[in-house]
Parts: C-alpha cells; structure tokens; sequence
C-alpha cells in the first residue's frame, strides 16, 4: 500500500516471523496475510506483534507479500484453500472485488472511534490508515514540479519519473484510477506521454521509492505523508510532496477477517486491537501514513503540519471492481508497458 511503508531502507524483507517465543503446541496461532513493509523492522508489525501477543495467549504469524494487489491475487488463487485468518493491506479499491471471493466474514467491531475524510460504515472491512498519493519530488534536483495531473500528462520527455505497477501495486492502482478520475477518456493519451517521462515502472513501492532516493529520477509515485518520515527521521525539507490542483486521490487501507479461518473470535479482537489507541499511536511514525482514529495531540507534529490536499479524489468501489481490467488493458496499450 510506502513512505508510509519505511521499508524502503530494508530492502528486502523477509516474510516474516518476527521475534515470537517458540511456538508450542496449545498456543492458537493466527495467520495474517499483509504487505512486506507493513512487517519490516521499520513497519509496525513487529510492534503490534509484541503488544497483542502479550494479551492474546496466541501467536501471529505473518505472510508477506509485495503489495495489496498481490493479497487480492493470492487469495484468488487459494480460495477456500488459504491458510489466511486475516487479510490486511487491501484498500477500498480492492475491497469489491475482495469482498467478491466469498472469503469475507463480517467484523463485528465497534468503529465509533474511526474518523476518516470519508463517512464509514463498512461491516466487512475495518480501516486502520489512510493516506493521500502524491508525486514526491527532490527539491535539490527538480526546483519546480507539476502543480497538476494535467501537467504532468502534457507532452514531453522531462521531468523523469517513477512509479508502480497497477496490476501489483495499490499505489500503483490508485494512481490509474486518479488519472481516469481526471482526465477521464483523455486517460488513454496522457498515459502515451507520461511513458515518456518513465524511467521505470515498479512492482511495488518500496523499490520504486528506493531508486528515488538513489537519485535515478527527481520524481516518484508515494504519499503526502512521505516528506514526513525524512523530516522526522533524517532532519531533512529536501523531498516534498505536491498537492495537485485537481486533488489528490485518497487511500484507505484496510483488515478484514476471512470465514474459512479457525480462529474467528481470535481474529476479530486482532481488528478490534488495530484501531485501538495504542495500536493506532505506532501507525505515523511506522506505516508514515494518518491513523485511523482521532490521536490529537498525539499525533506527531510533522503530521499535523503537512498541507492537506484542497480536495480528496476517490472512485466509488463498485465503479473500480466492474472497470479496473480494462482500465488496466488500457494503461498497458497506452503506456507500451
């Protein structure tokens, strides 16, 4: 789902079972599906693990993958087969056709405490962060970015950019839907001319944000909330994010249970415990995106300092699900990927 996802600096990362005690034979173990930054030393897994294992007499066992589209994919493939309790990192342009695998069993968690830009009232899925896609930008090497998805897309070979694969990345997916959000049927021709300011074009974010950081392009797909992990943790204004003049699209991610686990009442405290306020509190400063509860003053300054886009941009879901594989065929012929 980036900066948010810190793993950028570890890059690679294991699938994933951290630091647990040795597993004995009486200790229920719930299998939880998620992305591979999401449980990286820098991620919030690791953190989240540790406090609801010192409550729930359990085990979590994490299976990483790199990006929510490859959880919609994985469980597609596995069916009624999946080893899955838990399916997290999904976003609500997945949640249709997620919910549309039959694996989904209702919450039943109280989500009085969530405050989003959106009103929610999902029974299925449970938010636990959101986020705003944002083009990040160098600022020692690119003085004056687009201001607009408009620009971007005009013709030209420059500024170099990066950014991720629709088809395995949700970032890479949000970014399809805002153009066609934006651009509408001229989507087709602004994909001919954003190819040729590709540099490349990833399979998830935590590789494209690393090349950027290399400096192999001064521009790359990520989160409004980027800029506050290198101001946070590196000191550093150099990398910035741009709020586009006709808005920014929105993400919000989410954590379902599945009816195939044998663990249901275990994993619904798991969603219940993920919008609680201590888990909540470790989200800014390890996912780097905005909790999914009201923190107050809790929740870092830097956060409360980043400029928030004039207008939040988001595709009903049922829209995406009936249109997101021609959109797809059509960023392909497009793009030339």
């Amino acid at each position: 789902m980036t900066l948010r996802r810190c793993a950028l600096l570890a890059a690679v990362i294991a699938t994933s079972t951290a630091a647990s005690a040795p597993l004995r034979a009486d200790v229920p173990t719930l299998t939880i599906y998620t992305y591979n930054s999401f449980v990286s030393e820098w991620g919030p897994g690791p953190a989240l693990q540790k406090e609801f294992e010192g409550t729930c007499g359990c085990r979590i066992d994490w299976v990483a993958l790199e990006d929510g589209a490859a959880l919609l994919s994985r469980l597609k493939l596995e069916g009624e087969e999946t080893d899955a309790d838990i399916v997290l990192g999904i976003d609500t342009n997945l949640t249709a056709e997620t919910k549309a695998t039959g694996l989904v069993l209702p919450h039943d968690v109280d989500l009085s405490a969530v405050k989003l830009p959106i009103a929610w009232n999902d029974a299925d899925f449970v938010p636990y962060d959101y986020g705003y896609f944002a083009f990040v930008y160098d600022s020692e090497k690119l003085p004056d970015p687009p201001q607009s998805l408009a620009e971007l897309a005009r013709a030209g070979d420059t500024p170099k950019l990066i950014y991720m694969d629709p088809r395995t990345s949700t970032p890479g997916l949000g970014l399809l839907l805002w153009v066609r959000e934006v651009l509408g049927n001229e989507a087709a021709g602004a994909w001919k001319n954003i190819a040729k300011k590709t540099l490349t074009v990833t399979k998830g974010w935590s590789e494209g944000y690393g090349l950027f950081l290399k400096g192999e392009a001064p521009l790359v797909l990520s989160y409004t909330t980027s800029p506050a992990y290198h101001q946070m943790v590196e000191n550093t204004d150099r990398y910035k994010a741009v709020n586009f003049a006709e808005g920014n699209y929105l993400q919000v991610e989410v954590a379902a249970r599945l009816n195939t686990s044998d663990q249901p009442e275990l994993a619904q405290k798991f969603l219940a415990f993920l919008i609680s306020r201590p888990a909540q509190e470790k989200i800014p400063t390890t996912n780097w995106m905005y909790p999914a509860i009201d923190l107050g003053d809790a929740l870092p300054e830097a956060f409360r300092k980043l400029p928030v886009p004039a207008k939040s941009l988001l595709m009903p879901q049922d829209k995406v699900a009936a249109n997101r594989s021609a959109w797809i065929d059509e960023w392909l012929n497009s793009a030339g990927q």
